[in-house]
């Protein structure tokens, strides 16, 4: 029977090698942006026009070259300040 997310055989233990923790914390859907693997690369095309967006509507200018981690810093903050924040 195979698994069709891997299409690895979930009884074959010809490896030890694994991804991901086996009792994943709940917490890590939030990662501190400093934790970020990829937090220093160039912001997403999502993040740049969602930031722009947020950021017109605050009244602010941002720099067009942010982070992916200061990009989603800045959305969490404008989110809170224009009121799109859950």
């Amino acid at each position: 029977m195979s698994d069709s997310n891997t299409g690895a055989n979930p009884t074959d233990s010809s490896t030890d090698e694994v991804l991901g923790a086996e009792n994943p914390s709940p917490s890590n859907a939030e990662k501190d942006t400093d934790d970020w693997v990829t937090g220093d690369e160039p912001m997403t095309g999502a993040q740049k026009s969602y930031l722009d967006t947020l950021a017109r509507e605050a009244g602010e200018t941002l720099p067009a070259d942010l982070t992916k981690a200061a990009a989603s810093d800045h959305i969490e903050r404008l989110q809170s300040s224009t009121g799109r924040g859950a």
